[in-house]
């Protein structure tokens, strides 16, 4: 087999992964679906990953691979001299994406860590970078709109990270319950439009 070939493989099962594992969790797809999915021989799956559990860490990292490029496209496109603005628009478009898919299945992330954050190490300990990778990246535009004046300062810019991410998550839990984008929008009004605005 060549190294293409192999490539397309592992690339074609974690595609399949993250669209199962939004659909039916991670408990709710087992390695035959996956396959299946990913239309590729049934023995390949352990020739890429040692365990589904190593699979489940793999996807983690795949889609927040995926996450972060978007993120960067966006940010690219909310170019604003107000950080605390720049930082509203990419939420637009996140909150425009949900908002036209036609089956809302929340954050992958966050549907992991509900799901099996308590029973695999690996999975968690994955779960826990991705996070805190957003967060440096979240913190940054805090941290520029307190410098630019548009944003608090009496609170840390970590902190304030933290409390959106809260906010954030159960956000994403509503509209799934929901099956509406209200819930984000609402998030984002109270946290950037009202909480995290600087008032002087």
């Amino acid at each position: 087999m060549n190294a293409r070939r192999t490539e397309d493989f592992r690339g074609r099962l974690l595609e399949a992964g993250v669209t199962l594992f939004a659909e039916k969790g991670y408990h709710g797809t087992g390695v035959k679906d996956i396959v299946e999915r990913a239309d590729v021989p049934k023995g390949s799956f352990y020739n890429y990953f040692d365990s589904k559990e190593a699979f489940g860490a793999a996807i983690l990292r795949h889609y927040a691979d995926g996450q972060a490029a978007e993120w960067e496209h966006y940010a690219r496109e909310a170019d604003a001299p107000d950080p605390l603005l720049a930082l509203r628009r990419i939420y637009e478009r996140i909150i425009a994406d949900y908002e036209a898919c036609e089956d809302r299945c929340g954050c992958l992330l966050g549907n992991f860590a509900g799901e099996i954050a308590q029973s695999s190490d690996l999975c968690r300990d994955a779960a826990r970078q991705t996070v805190a990778e957003w967060r440096v990246g979240f913190s940054d535009y805090l941290r520029r709109g307190q410098d630019f004046g548009s944003v608090r300062r009496d609170l840390a810019a970590d902190a304030m990270a933290d409390l959106f991410w809260n906010a954030w998550e159960g956000s994403l839990l509503r509209m799934k319950l929901e099956d509406s984008v209200e819930p984000l929008k609402a998030c984002v009004q109270s946290m950037l439009d009202l909480f995290f605005k600087s008032t002087r």
